[in-house]
């Protein structure tokens, strides 16, 4: 979308005429009517009232918007943040597990413990291998 035709759209979300957003940034209607046909473009100062009033970036209404491309939506970039803490928790359960499995067997006493019993019980090594299952289960979904 061109500069005019955000312009153009601005105003008639905000329920104004050529007339009322000229008073309200201080031209003339003229203008306005000018900006919205592309006939002439604001000056910065001009660009920077609009973009205040409307509360919207300079850069918004200067910047065309490539077809084919779709900006990333507000749910798009929500998820990001719990994607990464997913990613983190599952890589620190799986590098837990690591270390659990070698502390078994350079520690061989655990290995003996387990050996010795019928069915496992859950000690320190039981709990800490339950919760390096649960961060890699957590950290997938």
């Amino acid at each position: 979308m061109e500069l005019k035709d955000k312009l153009q759209l601005l105003r008639k979300q905000n329920g104004y005429s050529q007339e009322q957003l000229a008073d309200k940034i201080g031209i003339a209607r003229q203008t306005i009517s000018k900006w919205e046909t592309g006939t002439a473009v604001p000056e910065s100062e001009k660009l920077v009232a609009i973009s205040n009033y409307f509360g919207v970036s300079v850069d918004y209404l200067l910047k065309d918007d490539e077809e084919g491309k779709t900006k990333a939506t507000d749910s798009e970039i929500e998820e990001k943040p719990k994607m990464v803490a997913g990613i983190i928790i599952c890589i620190a359960g799986i590098v837990s597990m690591v270390i659990w499995g070698l502390l078994s067997i350079f520690s061989p006493e655990a290995s003996d413990q387990i050996s010795d019993s019928s069915m496992i019980t859950i000690d320190g090594n039981g709990i800490f291998l339950i919760l390096c299952v649960v961060a890699i289960i957590v950290g997938a979904s």
